[in-house]
């Protein structure tokens, strides 16, 4: 068992995150407590929101994750918890998405296959939503910083990771995080759309790429609106009791990482319209 904690039900190993507990009682896929068990996970953005909440939620079904974040303070606190509730071996990678390049690419695959030897899975959950505002009056630095972290970053990871994700000898998963602006871009959305759209078209193409020659599933994800500090920025007004919290999209994340098929494969999935593993993508990438 990944956890410290024992108990006699399906979910006694997540009673040591009350929130996830109690959100895993209405999930539409309940993996084995073990389902993800040695295998390696990294997540970008794991020092807050969804990125948080899911690196404790696949430590606590017995992944090694890589916590990539840009703060190295709230990575250390993630760090600590899996540490003290797991029995798992994560790591922290501080870093500044908005200048990876190439030669971070290098270092972080080097360290990666030095200390767990493959990668199972790269979720691209990091984003900044630059400003809202009309194209015509868009600060120019605002714009570049999103195009690099939401767009060139991911391009850059899973450039340098790939190989890694193909020495598993089992599916590995890619995914990654999309958004409602993305399938349906809107006015004043700026940067964030457009960097959004992007993404969704490098998903597109690399799942058709990889298709007929590749072990790596990937899939798109679109979490919706949910209870981050990224959508208080967004909608200021918005009471945040009325959206759903990150906890409650961990069972279609746990299923894409611990159950990834061909059929998975180059589709789209929405968090709040996802009704379970009999159902497959929104659309389909490929």
């Amino acid at each position: 068992m990944p956890s410290k904690n024992s108990a006699g039900d399906s979910r006694a190993h997540l009673r040591v995150f009350p929130e996830l507990h109690q959100s895993s009682r209405g999930w539409r896929f309940v993996p084995a407590a073990d389902a993800l068990k040695d295998r390696t996970v990294l997540i970008t953005g794991a020092g807050a929101g969804i990125g948080l909440t899911l690196a404790k939620t696949c430590a606590l079904h017995g992944a090694n994750v890589v916590l990539l974040g840009k703060t190295r303070a709230r990575l250390e606190a993630v760090f600590d918890w899996i540490g003290e509730h797991t029995h798992t071996r994560p790591v922290i990678v501080p870093c500044d998405l908005a200048a990876f390049a190439d030669e971070n690419g290098q270092a972080l695959h080097d360290a990666i296959a030095d200390e767990y030897g493959s990668l199972d899975a790269l979720v691209h959950n990091a984003s900044v939503l630059g400003s809202i505002t009309p194209i015509a009056h868009y600060p120019s630095s605002a714009w570049e910083n999103a195009l690099r972290v939401n767009t060139s970053a991911p391009f850059y990871l899973t450039r340098a990771l790939l190989p890694l994700m193909e020495v598993t000898g089992r599916h590995s998963s890619l995914i990654f995080t999309s958004s409602g602006v993305a399938r349906q871009p809107r006015a004043f959305w700026g940067a964030y759309a457009v960097s959004k759209v992007a993404l969704e078209g490098l998903c597109t193409v690399l799942a058709e790429e990889l298709a007929q020659t590749s072990n790596v599933i990937v899939t798109s994800l679109n979490p919706g609106g949910t209870r981050t500090v990224m959508r208080r920025e967004a909608y200021p007004a918005e009471d945040p009791n009325t959206l759903p919290m990150p906890e409650d999209h961990m069972d279609l994340y746990l299923w894409l990482l611990s159950a990834a098929t061909r059929t998975q494969h180059g589709q789209r999935f929405s968090a709040r319209e996802w009704q379970g593993p009999s159902q497959s993508g929104d659309s389909s990438a490929v």
